[in-house]
């Protein structure tokens, strides 16, 4: 699939929906625009510790100045691949420039963030933002080399020890800042027996309450009401309290298998919009969206039936991880829809699209 507009034209052909074999989808091509300054954000041989990695970016845009930020996951090519935070900054939210020579946030050794800081999801609220972060107590080590994974520390561990620790396990954690240089590590929102990464805090609360989404791995098969890996969703006073977790979408089309909540929800008239990924039976990741009913949010309105985005450039389908494109963040500027997303989990991507564009092109396709 070529991308290189909103609606560029018509598929060739119809295709049957996975989770309805009597619906029949006769799709336009609509595809977020790549942009052509992609990749954004690259590796820089300058700075040992992002030499190899700086990906998936999660965004913020402060509406006072106009300025983008990207908080972004970065590595270098050390045999432990420690994953750190990084901060860039744009005036056009197209090119950016590094804040700092150094992290604005590591791991710190022997804690349950101890291995790496990634995927990180940014929300507002007054001066604060609230960065959900993906982490790990050992560092991961170079994941796309068995040798490399089989010789990590946790493998060493006794039976007794907590899963977390003998599997490694990724959790995620909320960190918050006013100015991306002091941090409060408030502490782990996941419940530590389970392979939690996908969480994200919607922007506001809803009913009085906060609402998150999640995708706990294990969670799927025998028991479940979704063979694969899932998108959950839940409610709670505290957003570090226990949650009782609903399932919200599972992989419903045939290029979906594995899927997973990616930005945090942006409001809109017409509900929440929340940009997902799923990975298919040729384990790439594809691009869908969802509709959330602004007061219950539990409740899906509206569903993309094709990719809206999928990973065409050689900087997508060629990476430490072939066929990715991952977003974390997302901004509006002047009615265009930025997406924000990592390449090939090396690089900084964007995709762009009229915002009322890609909202009508969701509207057309109810939730029965």
């Amino acid at each position: 699939m070529k991308s290189g507009g909103a609606r560029p034209g018509a598929r060739p052909a119809s295709l049957p929906s996975r989770g309805n074999p009597l619906l029949t989808i006769n799709s336009s091509d609509f595809q977020l625009r790549r942009h052509p300054a992609n990749p954004i954000l690259s590796p820089n041989p300058g700075n040992p510790w992002e030499s190899l990695v700086t990906t998936n970016p999660a965004a913020w845009l402060d509406e006072s100045t106009g300025e983008v930020i990207l908080l972004y996951r970065a590595a270098g090519d050390d045999n432990d691949h420690l994953v750190h935070l990084a901060l860039a900054r744009s005036k056009d939210g197209v090119h950016f420039t590094r804040d700092s020579a150094r992290p604005v946030a590591s791991p710190i050794p022997f804690t349950p963030d101890g291995g790496c800081l990634e995927d990180p999801r940014i929300i507002k609220i007054g001066d604060w933002y609230y960065v959900t972060v993906a982490s790990r107590p050992f560092p991961p080590g170079k994941y796309w080399d068995p040798a490399s994974a089989a010789s990590r520390i946790h493998r060493t561990f006794p039976a007794h020890f907590p899963v977390a620790l003998r599997q490694n396990l990724t959790s995620t954690h909320l960190f918050l800042t006013k100015d991306f240089k002091s941090w409060i590590r408030a502490g782990r929102m996941t419940d530590p027996s389970l392979d939690e990464r996908d969480v994200i805090i919607f922007p506001e609360t809803v009913g009085g309450k906060w609402v998150t989404i999640h995708r706990p791995m294990q969670w799927h098969g025998a028991g479940f009401p979704n063979p694969q890996p899932a998108i959950w969703i839940a409610a709670t006073d505290d957003v570090l309290g226990w949650k009782q977790l609903k399932l919200l979408a599972k992989a419903e089309y045939d290029w979906e298998l594995k899927v997973g909540a990616n930005n945090p929800p942006l409001k809109t008239p017409h509900g929440w919009l929340q940009i997902y990924h799923a990975v298919g039976p040729d384990k790439h990741y594809r691009l869908g969206a969802l509709l959330l009913d602004l007061n219950d949010p539990f409740k899906v309105t509206h569903r993309t039936r094709r990719p809206i985005y999928e990973p065409t450039a050689e900087w997508e389908t060629k990476g430490l991880y072939n066929g990715v494109c991952f977003p974390c963040g997302h901004v509006v500027r002047d009615g265009i829809y930025h997406l924000y997303y990592g390449g090939g989990d090396i690089v900084c991507g964007l995709a762009t699209v009229p915002l009322e564009d890609l909202l009508q092109h969701l509207l057309a396709q109810p939730v029965a």
